[in-house]
């Protein structure tokens, strides 16, 4: 399975300034959480980010902010519980044909325009809010790809952890040079060149 641009939405988790610093190998991490969400815009996929408890551990990386579509404050670890789920599914439309047709139990609500079941996720720190989220994610029925190397915390025993943990889970692993592919799919797309630009 091979992820689909038009089926993407991208999650990036408390990249947060008073955070990142002792975040291992934060430089890294923040860098390739960047460049994920640069060839997100390339690709037109949606960017949603995330800010634990932002008076205290402050705003996202700027950046990273200015490239998301919207940011939800949080206070609890997982995005879900203050409301992220409801940003990424739409509501579904309401049933069709006449109500008298079939009894109330029986009528289906039609799934939702739009609807965008892939999310590419990364974050800080990954043993916590992003591997919460993620699992909540994976409740509530979304796919969810976990960009490995735009991930960290503040060891590395605690990050591969919540990998092991996510794997487990369903979730599939992933690089943002292997997202990158594979919402281009080929080198004729018109982001190509520009995304090849930020890979290299």
């Amino acid at each position: 399975m091979l992820l689909d641009a038009e089926e993407s939405q991208l999650v990036l988790v408390d990249y947060q300034e008073r955070l990142m610093p002792v975040i291992h190998d934060g430089p890294a991490v923040l860098a390739n959480a960047r460049r994920l969400a640069q060839m997100a815009k390339m690709a037109q996929v949606p960017i949603f980010g995330t800010e634990q408890n932002p008076r205290r551990l402050g705003p996202n990386d700027a950046q990273v902010r200015e490239l998301c579509d919207r940011t939800l404050a949080k206070m609890h670890f997982s995005a879900v519980a203050d409301g992220l789920a409801e940003w990424l599914a739409p509501p579904p439309t309401a049933p069709r044909g006449n109500a008298r047709s079939l009894p109330r139990h029986l009528q289906k609500s039609q799934p939702a325009s739009g609807e965008r079941p892939s999310i590419v996720i990364a974050g800080c720190e990954a043993h916590v809010c992003l591997l919460q989220t993620a699992l909540e994610l994976i409740d509530e029925e979304f796919e969810i790809w976990v960009v490995t190397d735009a991930c960290g915390s503040r060891t590395e025993r605690s990050r591969d952890a919540a990998f092991d943990r996510l794997a487990g889970a369903g979730a599939e692993l992933v690089t943002a040079e292997m997202v990158a592919f594979e919402w281009l799919r080929t080198c004729e797309h018109p982001s190509f060149k520009p995304m090849l630009g930020l890979i290299k």
